[in-house]
């Protein structure tokens, strides 16, 4: 942490100026104290600051980019994402940004962005205290969050043109950024000359990721992935209600047809560093062409999002732990399962050999039911299974849309008890 600390004081540029020994720096004619750091990963650093005019207290993320003008355009990719949402409700917005060039090496950026703080952090947070303390989510306070979290996320799916506060230039520099991204999966300096590649196979190779249809026109439809759904990613309001999607750094326009077996890579590498492993969905773990990639790969995530509240960690996590296998071949082949049905599996073939199985009354002829769930994992209720293993689905095309999954949300805290006080 102090080296964090020491590295950010040291890497403020000329728009970020610091005040000789006190942590305050400047944006754009604002001061602020740092207080603390809050997170870091990757490139980036997050920090708790206070505006030292109103204190208030705002988060500042830092994201070091070494390699130049390709890097700094990542970087904006995800400023571009908050600009477009600006006015989406459940999306977080930031609230000023800043390009500072390094002391030590000015062909080096970072790029500063100021963004709300909430002071009760994140879902992942909540799921790490609840494993802290042995306690769990109250299952209609859980389903009313992931309500929120689905609805957020259609604000992506189906984004309305002239909802957004980014204007033309907004999308143009997603576009910038999306092309030099497959340009530098495919390491090229310029055009690629393919031997034996027909025209339409070339044009293809350079179709820039976040789409060529320009920015949506007042009342137009467009659709949006976040693809990195998870509960790290998932703030929660200061009144404990509403969760806030956050780090926009990964959303990319959908459907995306993979026509090209370059595309087909780039698509696979670019989810491989902005997507997290134990929530990805399985087609961004091996993109093959002829195939399309959209929105139903954040469905996946969102039901291991919810599965994670659950139990506390992915599915596919879970799993790998139990089993001592590849993550990514859990995935694939869509192998996970709620912790008591692996105990129920072993009860089961226990009562087959005659053997009493512990808690209950084996053998044959028994009355008793020889498997039953242990308390905690009995805490499940079945409709909330059941929205997982809907989602779950390893076949895109058997999950729900996000309209869908909403409407099954909806039904199943309507028929949910209320929460025990």
């Amino acid at each position: 942490m102090a080296q964090a600390f020491l590295d950010m004081l040291y890497s403020l540029g000329s728009c970020l100026n610091c005040i000789p020994g006190s942590p305050t720096l400047k944006i754009n004619n604002r001061s602020f104290k740092i207080l603390r750091l809050l997170g870091e990963g990757g490139f980036s650093y997050v920090y708790l600051v206070q505006d030292t005019a109103t204190s208030e207290l705002l988060a500042l993320k830092k994201i070091r980019c070494p390699f130049g003008a390709e890097s700094v355009a990542q970087a904006m990719h995800e400023v571009e994402a908050y600009k477009l949402f600006a006015r989406s409700e459940g999306i977080i917005h930031f609230v000023d940004y800043s390009i500072a060039s390094e002391r030590s090496d000015p062909q080096s950026k970072t790029v500063y962005v100021l963004l709300p703080y909430y002071r009760r952090g994140n879902l992942q947070d909540m799921i790490n205290a609840n494993l802290v303390n042995h306690t769990r989510f109250p299952e209609k306070r859980l389903m009313v969050l992931f309500l929120g979290v689905c609805r957020a996320l259609r604000e992506m799916h189906f984004y309305k043109g002239g909802g957004g506060g980014g204007g033309g230039a907004t999308q143009e520099r997603m576009e910038m950024r999306a092309g030099a991204e497959v340009s530098k999966r495919r390491g090229d300096k310029g055009p690629v000359q393919t031997a034996g590649a027909d025209e339409d196979d070339e044009d293809e190779q350079q179709r820039p990721l976040m789409g060529d249809e320009g920015l949506p026109g007042a009342g137009e439809v467009r659709s949006y992935a976040h693809r990195d759904i998870k509960p790290g990613n998932i703030m929660i309001s200061d009144s404990g209600s509403d969760p806030i999607l956050m780090d926009l750094g990964s959303i990319a326009t959908s459907p995306i047809p993979i026509t090209s077996r370059s595309l087909a890579i780039a698509t696979q590498d670019t989810a491989a560093e902005h997507s997290t492993m134990p929530y990805r969905a399985p087609e961004l773990f091996d993109v093959k062409t002829g195939t399309v990639i959209d929105t139903k790969v954040d469905i996946w995530s969102l039901g291991c999002t919810l599965y994670a509240c659950l139990v506390g960690k992915s599915p596919f996590e879970m799993r790998s732990d139990e089993t001592g296998g590849s993550l990514s071949i859990c995935v694939l082949s869509g192998d996970w399962r709620f912790p008591d049905e692996g105990r129920e599996s072993k009860k089961a073939k226990a009562k087959g050999k005659g053997v009493a199985a512990p808690g209950g009354a084996g053998g044959e002829g028994s009355s008793t039911p020889a498997v039953a769930p242990a308390a905690d994992d009995e805490a499940i209720s079945e409709p909330i299974r059941e929205v997982v293993r809907r989602c779950l689905k390893v076949e895109p095309t058997e999950r729900p849309d996000i309209d869908e999954l909403i409407e099954m949300v909806e039904k199943v805290i309507e028929e949910l008890p209320e929460d025990a006080s």
